[in-house]
Protein backbone atom coordinates (compact mmCIF):
# COMPACT_ATOMS: atom_id res chain seq x y z
CA UNK A 1 0.00 0.00 0.00
CA UNK A 2 2.84 2.41 0.84
CA UNK A 3 4.38 1.79 -2.59
CA UNK A 4 1.05 2.51 -4.30
CA UNK A 5 0.50 5.71 -2.35
CA UNK A 6 4.06 6.81 -3.11
CA UNK A 7 3.47 6.24 -6.84
CA UNK A 8 0.39 8.44 -7.00
CA UNK A 9 2.21 11.80 -6.57
CA UNK A 10 4.69 10.89 -9.30
CA UNK A 11 1.99 9.79 -11.76
CA UNK A 12 -0.33 12.67 -10.88
CA UNK A 13 2.35 15.28 -11.48
CA UNK A 14 3.67 13.45 -14.54
CA UNK A 15 0.23 13.30 -16.18
CA UNK A 16 -0.41 16.93 -15.25
CA UNK A 17 2.85 18.00 -16.91
CA UNK A 18 1.96 15.90 -19.96
CA UNK A 19 -1.35 17.75 -20.30
CA UNK A 20 0.27 21.13 -19.70
CA UNK A 21 2.53 20.47 -22.68
CA UNK A 22 -0.24 18.87 -24.75
CA UNK A 23 -2.50 21.89 -24.32
CA UNK A 24 0.43 24.35 -24.40
CA UNK A 25 -0.52 25.85 -21.05
CA UNK A 26 -3.44 27.71 -22.67
CA UNK A 27 -5.01 28.49 -19.28
CA UNK A 28 -1.95 30.53 -18.28
CA UNK A 29 -1.76 32.27 -21.68
CA UNK A 30 -5.48 33.01 -22.03
CA UNK A 31 -6.83 33.53 -18.50
CA UNK A 32 -9.66 35.84 -19.59
CA UNK A 33 -10.91 33.33 -22.13
CA UNK A 34 -10.77 30.55 -19.54
CA UNK A 35 -12.72 32.59 -16.98
CA UNK A 36 -15.31 33.92 -19.46
CA UNK A 37 -17.83 31.05 -18.85
CA UNK A 38 -18.22 32.33 -15.28
CA UNK A 39 -20.00 35.41 -16.61
CA UNK A 40 -22.19 33.78 -19.24
CA UNK A 41 -25.93 33.66 -18.75
CA UNK A 42 -27.62 30.39 -17.77
CA UNK A 43 -28.51 28.28 -20.81
CA UNK A 44 -31.34 25.78 -20.80
CA UNK A 45 -33.23 24.44 -17.80
CA UNK A 46 -32.08 22.56 -14.76
CA UNK A 47 -28.71 23.11 -13.12
CA UNK A 48 -26.72 26.05 -14.46
CA UNK A 49 -22.96 25.70 -15.06
CA UNK A 50 -22.20 27.92 -12.04
CA UNK A 51 -24.51 25.86 -9.82
CA UNK A 52 -22.69 22.74 -10.99
CA UNK A 53 -19.41 24.42 -9.96
CA UNK A 54 -20.80 25.26 -6.52
CA UNK A 55 -22.08 21.70 -6.08
CA UNK A 56 -18.64 20.36 -7.00
CA UNK A 57 -17.03 22.83 -4.58
CA UNK A 58 -19.41 21.56 -1.90
CA UNK A 59 -17.95 18.11 -2.50
CA UNK A 60 -14.38 19.32 -2.13
CA UNK A 61 -14.67 22.08 0.50
CA UNK A 62 -14.83 20.39 3.88
CA UNK A 63 -12.63 17.78 5.51
CA UNK A 64 -9.96 18.21 2.84
CA UNK A 65 -9.57 21.91 3.52
CA UNK A 66 -9.78 21.87 7.30
CA UNK A 67 -9.17 18.47 8.84
CA UNK A 68 -7.16 17.22 5.86
CA UNK A 69 -4.81 20.19 6.05
CA UNK A 70 -4.27 19.74 9.80
CA UNK A 71 -3.71 16.00 9.30
CA UNK A 72 -1.24 16.63 6.48
CA UNK A 73 0.72 19.05 8.70
CA UNK A 74 0.89 16.63 11.64
CA UNK A 75 1.85 13.61 9.49
CA UNK A 76 3.95 15.20 6.77
CA UNK A 77 5.25 18.34 8.46
CA UNK A 78 5.02 21.95 7.29
CA UNK A 79 6.46 20.96 3.90
CA UNK A 80 3.20 19.24 3.02
CA UNK A 81 1.72 22.71 2.40
CA UNK A 82 4.07 23.37 -0.50
CA UNK A 83 3.33 20.02 -2.12
CA UNK A 84 -0.40 20.55 -1.78
CA UNK A 85 -0.01 23.80 -3.71
CA UNK A 86 2.39 22.39 -6.32
CA UNK A 87 0.18 19.36 -6.93
CA UNK A 88 -2.82 21.67 -7.33
CA UNK A 89 -1.05 23.88 -9.90
CA UNK A 90 -0.05 20.82 -11.91
CA UNK A 91 -3.26 18.83 -11.45
CA UNK A 92 -5.74 21.64 -12.20
CA UNK A 93 -5.44 20.87 -15.92
CA UNK A 94 -6.48 17.30 -15.13
CA UNK A 95 -9.66 18.59 -13.49
CA UNK A 96 -10.34 20.53 -16.70
CA UNK A 97 -9.77 17.44 -18.86
CA UNK A 98 -11.93 15.09 -16.79
CA UNK A 99 -14.82 17.57 -16.59
CA UNK A 100 -14.64 18.09 -20.35
CA UNK A 101 -14.79 14.33 -20.97
CA UNK A 102 -17.57 13.83 -18.41
CA UNK A 103 -19.78 16.42 -20.13
CA UNK A 104 -19.03 15.11 -23.61
CA UNK A 105 -19.70 11.46 -22.74
CA UNK A 106 -22.62 11.93 -20.37
CA UNK A 107 -25.93 10.12 -20.61
CA UNK A 108 -29.46 11.16 -19.75
CA UNK A 109 -31.70 9.68 -17.07
CA UNK A 110 -35.29 8.63 -17.85
CA UNK A 111 -36.56 12.05 -16.74
CA UNK A 112 -34.20 13.80 -19.16
CA UNK A 113 -31.60 15.02 -16.63
CA UNK A 114 -27.95 14.86 -17.73
CA UNK A 115 -25.69 12.53 -15.77
CA UNK A 116 -22.09 11.54 -16.30
CA UNK A 117 -18.66 11.02 -14.85
CA UNK A 118 -15.53 8.93 -15.08
CA UNK A 119 -17.28 5.52 -15.35
CA UNK A 120 -18.91 6.65 -18.60
CA UNK A 121 -15.89 8.13 -20.35
CA UNK A 122 -13.66 5.28 -19.14
CA UNK A 123 -15.92 2.79 -20.92
CA UNK A 124 -16.30 4.97 -24.02
CA UNK A 125 -12.57 5.72 -24.25
CA UNK A 126 -11.47 2.10 -24.14
CA UNK A 127 -14.30 1.00 -26.44
CA UNK A 128 -13.09 3.54 -29.01
CA UNK A 129 -9.67 1.82 -29.15
CA UNK A 130 -11.17 -1.65 -29.51
CA UNK A 131 -11.14 -2.72 -25.85
CA UNK A 132 -14.83 -2.71 -24.84
CA UNK A 133 -14.52 -5.52 -22.27
CA UNK A 134 -11.61 -3.86 -20.50
CA UNK A 135 -13.50 -0.58 -20.67
CA UNK A 136 -16.54 -2.07 -18.93
CA UNK A 137 -14.32 -3.76 -16.34
CA UNK A 138 -12.36 -0.62 -15.44
CA UNK A 139 -15.51 1.52 -15.46
CA UNK A 140 -17.14 -0.96 -13.06
CA UNK A 141 -14.10 -1.05 -10.77
CA UNK A 142 -13.97 2.73 -10.71
CA UNK A 143 -17.68 2.97 -9.88
CA UNK A 144 -17.31 0.46 -7.04
CA UNK A 145 -14.33 2.35 -5.59
CA UNK A 146 -16.22 5.65 -5.86
CA UNK A 147 -19.23 4.10 -4.15
CA UNK A 148 -16.97 2.90 -1.33
CA UNK A 149 -15.53 6.40 -0.96
CA UNK A 150 -19.05 7.78 -0.83
CA UNK A 151 -19.46 5.98 2.49
CA UNK A 152 -15.99 6.96 3.79
CA UNK A 153 -14.69 10.37 2.70
CA UNK A 154 -18.16 11.44 1.55
CA UNK A 155 -20.08 10.67 4.73
CA UNK A 156 -18.09 9.16 7.62
CA UNK A 157 -15.13 11.55 7.54
CA UNK A 158 -17.39 14.55 7.06
CA UNK A 159 -19.76 13.65 9.89
CA UNK A 160 -16.82 12.80 12.15
CA UNK A 161 -15.35 16.25 11.52
CA UNK A 162 -18.71 17.93 12.12
CA UNK A 163 -19.36 15.98 15.33
CA UNK A 164 -15.86 16.64 16.65
CA UNK A 165 -16.11 20.36 15.95
CA UNK A 166 -19.52 20.73 17.59
CA UNK A 167 -18.38 18.73 20.61
CA UNK A 168 -15.29 20.93 21.01
CA UNK A 169 -17.14 24.18 20.33
CA UNK A 170 -20.45 23.66 22.13
CA UNK A 171 -20.20 20.34 23.97
CA UNK A 172 -22.78 18.64 21.72
CA UNK A 173 -22.66 14.83 22.12
CA UNK A 174 -21.23 12.99 19.12
CA UNK A 175 -24.25 10.71 18.73
CA UNK A 176 -26.66 13.64 18.71
CA UNK A 177 -24.79 15.39 15.90
CA UNK A 178 -24.70 12.16 13.93
CA UNK A 179 -28.45 11.65 14.35
CA UNK A 180 -29.35 15.22 13.37
CA UNK A 181 -27.09 15.36 10.30
CA UNK A 182 -28.22 11.94 9.05
CA UNK A 183 -31.87 12.98 9.36
CA UNK A 184 -31.22 16.33 7.65
CA UNK A 185 -29.59 14.74 4.62
CA UNK A 186 -32.43 12.30 3.86
CA UNK A 187 -35.00 14.72 2.32
CA UNK A 188 -32.36 16.68 0.37
CA UNK A 189 -30.57 13.62 -1.02
CA UNK A 190 -33.93 12.10 -1.90
CA UNK A 191 -34.66 15.18 -4.03
CA UNK A 192 -31.74 14.52 -6.38
CA UNK A 193 -29.13 16.81 -7.93
CA UNK A 194 -31.55 19.76 -8.25
CA UNK A 195 -32.18 20.06 -4.52
CA UNK A 196 -28.52 19.48 -3.69
CA UNK A 197 -27.42 22.21 -6.11
CA UNK A 198 -30.00 24.66 -4.74
CA UNK A 199 -28.84 24.17 -1.16
CA UNK A 200 -25.09 24.31 -1.91
CA UNK A 201 -25.62 27.49 -3.94
CA UNK A 202 -26.47 29.28 -0.71
CA UNK A 203 -24.08 27.53 1.68
CA UNK A 204 -20.78 27.45 -0.22
CA UNK A 205 -20.15 31.16 -0.99
CA UNK A 206 -21.14 32.41 2.48
CA UNK A 207 -19.15 29.86 4.47
CA UNK A 208 -16.13 30.11 2.17
CA UNK A 209 -15.88 33.88 2.68
CA UNK A 210 -16.51 33.56 6.43
CA UNK A 211 -13.90 30.87 6.93
CA UNK A 212 -11.38 32.74 4.77
CA UNK A 213 -11.83 35.89 6.91
CA UNK A 214 -11.25 33.82 10.06
CA UNK A 215 -7.96 32.51 8.69
CA UNK A 216 -6.85 35.97 7.55
CA UNK A 217 -7.58 37.36 11.03
CA UNK A 218 -5.32 34.73 12.65
CA UNK A 219 -2.53 35.39 10.14
CA UNK A 220 -2.79 39.16 10.61
CA UNK A 221 -2.66 38.97 14.42
CA UNK A 222 0.39 36.68 14.26
CA UNK A 223 1.96 38.32 11.20
CA UNK A 224 5.39 38.45 12.83
CA UNK A 225 5.51 34.64 12.62
CA UNK A 226 4.62 34.45 8.92
CA UNK A 227 8.20 34.72 7.53
CA UNK A 228 9.40 31.89 9.79
CA UNK A 229 6.40 29.76 8.85
CA UNK A 230 7.03 30.24 5.13
CA UNK A 231 10.71 29.44 5.59
CA UNK A 232 9.76 26.30 7.54
CA UNK A 233 7.40 25.21 4.73
CA UNK A 234 10.11 25.40 2.05
CA UNK A 235 12.95 23.88 4.07
CA UNK A 236 10.77 21.00 5.25
CA UNK A 237 9.34 20.38 1.78
CA UNK A 238 12.79 20.09 0.22
CA UNK A 239 14.23 17.88 2.97
CA UNK A 240 15.17 14.31 2.07
CA UNK A 241 15.54 13.10 5.64
CA UNK A 242 12.25 11.17 5.80
CA UNK A 243 13.40 8.58 3.27
CA UNK A 244 17.15 8.68 3.44
CA UNK A 245 17.91 11.11 0.64
CA UNK A 246 18.29 10.89 -3.10
CA UNK A 247 15.69 10.93 -5.86
CA UNK A 248 13.74 8.03 -4.34
CA UNK A 249 13.78 9.76 -0.97
CA UNK A 250 12.33 12.89 -2.50
CA UNK A 251 9.36 11.12 -4.10
CA UNK A 252 8.65 8.96 -1.05
CA UNK A 253 9.03 11.69 1.55
CA UNK A 254 6.28 12.12 4.11
CA UNK A 255 5.80 15.78 3.15
CA UNK A 256 5.30 14.95 -0.53
CA UNK A 257 3.10 11.91 0.08
CA UNK A 258 0.77 13.51 2.60
CA UNK A 259 0.81 16.88 0.87
CA UNK A 260 -0.26 15.43 -2.47
CA UNK A 261 -2.69 12.85 -1.05
CA UNK A 262 -4.40 15.37 1.24
CA UNK A 263 -4.41 17.82 -1.66
CA UNK A 264 -6.09 15.12 -3.72
CA UNK A 265 -8.67 14.58 -0.98
CA UNK A 266 -9.20 18.33 -0.97
CA UNK A 267 -9.59 19.19 -4.67
CA UNK A 268 -10.13 15.69 -6.14
CA UNK A 269 -8.23 16.71 -9.29
CA UNK A 270 -7.26 13.66 -11.32
CA UNK A 271 -9.34 11.12 -9.39
CA UNK A 272 -12.53 11.53 -11.45
CA UNK A 273 -15.18 12.35 -8.82
CA UNK A 274 -16.01 16.06 -9.20
CA UNK A 275 -16.90 15.66 -12.93
CA UNK A 276 -20.05 13.86 -11.74
CA UNK A 277 -21.33 17.21 -10.45
CA UNK A 278 -20.27 19.16 -13.54
CA UNK A 279 -21.86 16.61 -15.88
CA UNK A 280 -25.26 17.61 -14.47
CA UNK A 281 -24.87 21.13 -15.87
CA UNK A 282 -26.96 22.25 -18.84
CA UNK A 283 -24.21 23.47 -21.13
CA UNK A 284 -23.51 23.08 -24.83
CA UNK A 285 -19.73 23.21 -24.51
CA UNK A 286 -17.72 20.50 -22.68
CA UNK A 287 -14.60 22.71 -22.68
CA UNK A 288 -16.45 25.71 -21.22
CA UNK A 289 -17.66 23.61 -18.32
CA UNK A 290 -14.17 22.15 -18.01
CA UNK A 291 -12.82 25.66 -17.49
CA UNK A 292 -14.71 25.78 -14.19
CA UNK A 293 -12.27 23.10 -13.01
CA UNK A 294 -9.44 25.62 -12.91
CA UNK A 295 -11.52 27.90 -10.67
CA UNK A 296 -12.50 24.99 -8.46
CA UNK A 297 -8.93 23.83 -7.78
CA UNK A 298 -7.67 27.38 -7.25
CA UNK A 299 -10.35 28.24 -4.69
CA UNK A 300 -10.21 24.88 -2.94
CA UNK A 301 -6.50 24.17 -2.58
CA UNK A 302 -4.33 27.06 -3.69
CA UNK A 303 -6.40 29.61 -1.80
CA UNK A 304 -8.25 27.98 1.11
CA UNK A 305 -5.89 25.11 1.94
CA UNK A 306 -2.82 27.34 1.85
CA UNK A 307 -4.42 30.03 4.02
CA UNK A 308 -5.75 27.41 6.47
CA UNK A 309 -2.34 25.78 6.80
CA UNK A 310 -0.60 29.13 7.33
CA UNK A 311 -3.14 30.09 10.01
CA UNK A 312 -2.48 26.81 11.86
CA UNK A 313 1.32 27.18 11.60
CA UNK A 314 1.41 30.73 13.00
CA UNK A 315 -1.15 30.10 15.75
CA UNK A 316 -0.23 29.85 19.43
CA UNK A 317 -1.13 26.13 19.58
CA UNK A 318 0.77 25.07 16.44
CA UNK A 319 0.19 22.17 14.07
CA UNK A 320 1.00 19.45 16.62
CA UNK A 321 -1.55 20.41 19.27
CA UNK A 322 -3.53 17.17 18.68
CA UNK A 323 -1.36 14.91 16.45
CA UNK A 324 -4.12 12.34 15.95
CA UNK A 325 -7.05 14.73 15.69
CA UNK A 326 -7.18 17.18 12.79
CA UNK A 327 -10.46 18.73 13.91
CA UNK A 328 -9.24 19.79 17.34
CA UNK A 329 -5.85 20.84 15.97
CA UNK A 330 -7.52 23.33 13.62
CA UNK A 331 -10.04 24.39 16.27
CA UNK A 332 -7.29 25.01 18.83
CA UNK A 333 -5.37 27.12 16.30
CA UNK A 334 -8.22 29.61 15.88
CA UNK A 335 -9.24 29.64 19.55
CA UNK A 336 -5.67 30.19 20.75
CA UNK A 337 -5.41 33.44 18.79
CA UNK A 338 -8.94 34.81 18.52
CA UNK A 339 -10.51 33.47 21.70
CA UNK A 340 -13.21 30.94 22.50
CA UNK A 341 -15.76 32.52 20.16
CA UNK A 342 -13.58 31.50 17.22
CA UNK A 343 -13.91 27.88 18.26
CA UNK A 344 -17.68 28.23 18.05
CA UNK A 345 -17.53 29.90 14.64
CA UNK A 346 -15.17 27.18 13.48
CA UNK A 347 -17.65 24.53 14.62
CA UNK A 348 -20.46 26.22 12.66
CA UNK A 349 -18.25 26.49 9.55
CA UNK A 350 -17.30 22.82 9.74
CA UNK A 351 -20.97 21.92 10.17
CA UNK A 352 -22.06 23.69 7.00
CA UNK A 353 -19.02 22.59 4.99
CA UNK A 354 -19.47 19.02 6.16
CA UNK A 355 -23.20 18.89 5.43
CA UNK A 356 -22.68 20.36 1.94
CA UNK A 357 -20.01 17.75 1.21
CA UNK A 358 -22.19 14.93 2.51
CA UNK A 359 -24.99 16.00 0.18
CA UNK A 360 -22.72 16.33 -2.85
CA UNK A 361 -21.08 12.93 -2.30
CA UNK A 362 -24.52 11.35 -2.11
CA UNK A 363 -24.96 12.50 -5.73
CA UNK A 364 -21.58 10.92 -6.60
CA UNK A 365 -22.64 7.66 -4.97
CA UNK A 366 -25.97 7.56 -6.79
CA UNK A 367 -24.26 8.35 -10.10
CA UNK A 368 -21.77 5.51 -9.54
CA UNK A 369 -24.59 3.15 -8.62
CA UNK A 370 -26.50 4.05 -11.78
CA UNK A 371 -23.36 3.61 -13.89
CA UNK A 372 -22.82 0.13 -12.44
CA UNK A 373 -26.42 -1.01 -12.87
CA UNK A 374 -27.72 0.98 -15.84
CA UNK A 375 -28.21 -2.23 -17.82
CA UNK A 376 -30.19 -3.73 -14.92
CA UNK A 377 -32.93 -1.17 -14.20
CA UNK A 378 -34.87 -3.36 -11.77
CA UNK A 379 -31.81 -4.07 -9.65
CA UNK A 380 -30.91 -0.38 -9.72
CA UNK A 381 -34.41 0.47 -8.52
CA UNK A 382 -33.98 -1.80 -5.49
CA UNK A 383 -30.45 -0.55 -4.70
CA UNK A 384 -31.56 3.04 -5.10
CA UNK A 385 -34.04 2.70 -2.24
CA UNK A 386 -31.47 0.91 -0.10
CA UNK A 387 -28.80 3.56 -0.75
CA UNK A 388 -30.48 6.40 1.12
CA UNK A 389 -30.96 4.66 4.51
CA UNK A 390 -27.52 3.06 4.17
CA UNK A 391 -25.94 6.45 3.51
CA UNK A 392 -27.76 8.02 6.45
CA UNK A 393 -26.51 5.18 8.68
CA UNK A 394 -22.90 5.75 7.57
CA UNK A 395 -23.28 9.45 8.45
CA UNK A 396 -24.39 8.51 11.96
CA UNK A 397 -21.64 5.92 12.43
CA UNK A 398 -18.99 8.34 11.19
CA UNK A 399 -19.88 10.77 13.96
CA UNK A 400 -19.10 8.23 16.70
CA UNK A 401 -16.34 6.08 15.11
CA UNK A 402 -12.65 7.11 15.14
CA UNK A 403 -11.63 7.94 11.54
CA UNK A 404 -8.06 6.55 11.45
CA UNK A 405 -8.87 3.40 9.49
CA UNK A 406 -11.27 5.35 7.30
CA UNK A 407 -8.43 7.64 6.18
CA UNK A 408 -6.41 4.55 5.20
CA UNK A 409 -9.33 3.16 3.18
CA UNK A 410 -9.90 6.54 1.56
CA UNK A 411 -6.25 6.91 0.56
CA UNK A 412 -6.20 3.43 -0.97
CA UNK A 413 -9.47 3.84 -2.88
CA UNK A 414 -8.52 7.33 -4.12
CA UNK A 415 -5.14 6.04 -5.25
CA UNK A 416 -6.69 3.21 -7.28
CA UNK A 417 -9.33 5.52 -8.76
CA UNK A 418 -6.64 8.03 -9.68
CA UNK A 419 -4.48 5.42 -11.41
CA UNK A 420 -7.41 4.22 -13.54
CA UNK A 421 -8.50 7.77 -14.33
CA UNK A 422 -5.01 8.99 -15.24
CA UNK A 423 -4.53 6.06 -17.63
CA UNK A 424 -7.76 6.93 -19.46
CA UNK A 425 -7.02 10.68 -19.46
CA UNK A 426 -3.75 10.01 -21.29
CA UNK A 427 -5.55 7.66 -23.67
CA UNK A 428 -8.17 10.32 -24.51
CA UNK A 429 -5.81 13.30 -24.62
CA UNK A 430 -6.33 13.85 -28.38
CA UNK A 431 -10.05 14.25 -27.81
CA UNK A 432 -9.41 16.79 -25.04
CA UNK A 433 -7.00 18.67 -27.31
CA UNK A 434 -9.54 18.81 -30.13
CA UNK A 435 -12.30 20.15 -27.86
CA UNK A 436 -9.89 22.70 -26.38
CA UNK A 437 -8.98 24.00 -29.84
CA UNK A 438 -12.69 24.44 -30.63
CA UNK A 439 -13.17 26.29 -27.34
CA UNK A 440 -10.32 28.71 -28.03
CA UNK A 441 -11.48 29.35 -31.61
CA UNK A 442 -15.12 29.91 -30.65
CA UNK A 443 -16.13 33.59 -30.34
CA UNK A 444 -16.87 34.64 -26.78
CA UNK A 445 -20.59 34.61 -25.97
CA UNK A 446 -22.03 38.01 -25.11
CA UNK A 447 -24.47 38.57 -22.26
Amino acid sequence: MNLLLSAVPVLLMGTGLFYMLKLKGFYFLHPCRVLSPLFDKKRGGGISPVKALLMALAGTLGVGNIVGVATALSLGGAGAVLWMTVSALVAMVLKYAEILLAVKHRRYTPDGSPEGGAPYYIEDGLTAVGLPKIGKLLAGVFAILCLCNTFTVGSMLQSNAVAGALEGGFGVPLWLTGAVVSLLCIPVVGGGAGKIAKLTEGIVPVMTVGFLLLCVAVIFLRRERVPDAICHIFTDALSFKSAGGGFLGFFTSQALRYGVMRGLVSNEAGCGTAPMAHAAAHTDSPAEQGAFGFVEVFVDTILLCTVTALAILVSDSGHLAYPDDGVHTAQAAFSSVLGEWAGGFFAVAVFFFGVATILCWAHYGMTSLRAMLRHHPRLFGVCRYLFLPGYALSVFLGAVVAPTWVWDMTDLALALMTLINLFVLVLMSREVKAETDLFLQKPRRRK
